[in-house]
């Protein structure tokens, strides 16, 4: 991770768009190349970021994923900016569309088709062990070779084995925290995505498993 100057990055950001602020300041900007920046903030003196830091988090898992056949941004570089408290990525994104974008635009028909192959997708991820708690459609993208990725990856877990059973049913809730995404995945009763994941899949599963996961209130 390299020392970035508070001047030198003042530079870098000049004509920025933000995508992302709070009330501590910008998370992610635009830069006026088209490339990204990401911005974390380590919210407490002693927690893991001191010693793994997000920003290095999120190249670590794109040199993984890559290694595993899974699009994702391309890393340019990791900063440390001492002057504001941050630790910044600045990155290449992947380029395409969210699938939430997709779903959710009124020109577009309803892709039963791109349904099925995000159950393929997630299970593949699950089959080479990527645990990515962030997983919902606001963090994958069709790019426009056709091909689904992941963006947001520095919350992200690699195993050296598929994933359990368990680990495969937890993710599935992460799922359900946005309406949208949620109705999208239950359409037919969940049986697009599930039959599909399941086709994938290295584990065997009954067939009311998925549904009962994703459909209950707790």
């Amino acid at each position: 991770m390299r020392a970035l100057a508070y001047d030198d990055y003042l530079a870098l950001r000049e004509g920025a768009q933000v995508l992302e602020a709070d009330v501590f300041g910008d998370k992610v900007l635009r830069l006026v190349d088209g490339n990204f920046m990401k911005l974390f903030r380590r919210k407490r003196l002693i927690s893991s970021a001191a010693l793994f830091p997000y920003a290095k988090r999120f190249a670590d898992n794109a040199l993984a994923l890559k290694k595993r056949g899974v699009r994702c941004p391309n890393t340019l570089e990791i900063y440390r900016i001492a002057h504001i408290a941050r630790d910044v990525v600045h990155y290449e994104p992947l380029p395409g569309e969210t699938l939430r974008q997709l779903i959710t635009d009124p020109t577009r028909d309803n892709d039963q088709e791109l349904l099925k192959r995000y159950g393929h997708f997630v299970a593949e991820l699950h089959n080479q062990g990527i645990y990515f708690r962030s997983l919902h459609l606001g963090n994958v993208v069709l790019t426009p070779d056709n091909e689904l990725g992941l963006i947001d990856i520095a919350d992200l877990r690699m195993m050296r084995a598929p994933l359990r059973k368990s680990m495969c049913l937890r993710n599935f809730q992460h799922m359900r925290r946005y309406k949208v995404d949620h109705a999208w995945l239950l359409q037919e009763q969940g049986s697009l995505f599930f039959n599909s994941y399941s086709q994938h899949s290295t584990h065997h599963w009954a067939p009311d498993t998925f549904a009962k996961s994703l459909a209950r209130s707790d």
